[in-house]
């Protein structure tokens, strides 16, 4: 689990921004989040891995765009007005995660927290690191160190 957490009224939270991917719902810790900027396109970069979009200029720093969706292995879905850019910052890199839509930030408590189920073989375990139950249903908790780990840094 993350060592994010903080400690309020002796117990621990985690503060989350909650987003949308196709029908599921996803989290990440806002501490690794920079700013969330509503959908623009992306200058795509040639023979470049498929969830990556392309580059945006943020205020005179070029960053690569993920579609979270096709990195996570699901199917890509269509951008809309309601689709955001998520700017987070991984391994001291700035990208941007481009999500179908914010939904919630919310603060949890941490043993809400359950592990993911052990499904043989069908699943990478590694990219979560658990599950929230959440009036709208549940939502999967990403690790965006995992999934972007060094090797695939994404220089750009």
């Amino acid at each position: 689990m993350s060592n994010l957490s903080r400690n309020i009224n002796g117990q621990t939270t985690l503060d989350i921004i909650a987003f949308q991917l196709g029908e599921q719902t996803f989290c990440i810790e806002t501490t690794s989040v920079r700013e969330i900027r509503g959908w623009a396109a992306s200058t795509p970069l040639p023979h470049s891995s498929p969830e990556i979009l392309g580059i945006i200029n943020l205020r005179g720093t070029v960053i690569p765009t993920i579609d979270l969706s096709r990195k996570l292995g699901m199917r890509s879905g269509e951008t809309t007005q309601r689709s955001a850019i998520v700017v987070v910052e991984v391994s001291g890199k700035p990208m941007g995660l481009v999500v179908d839509q914010v939904t919630d930030m919310l603060s949890v408590a941490a043993d809400q927290l359950q592990p993911t189920p052990d499904i043989a073989g069908a699943f990478d375990r590694s990219c979560c690191e658990g599950i929230f139950t959440h009036v709208s249903g549940m939502i999967c908790f990403l690790n965006l160190n995992a999934m972007f780990a060094p090797a695939d840094a994404l220089a750009a």
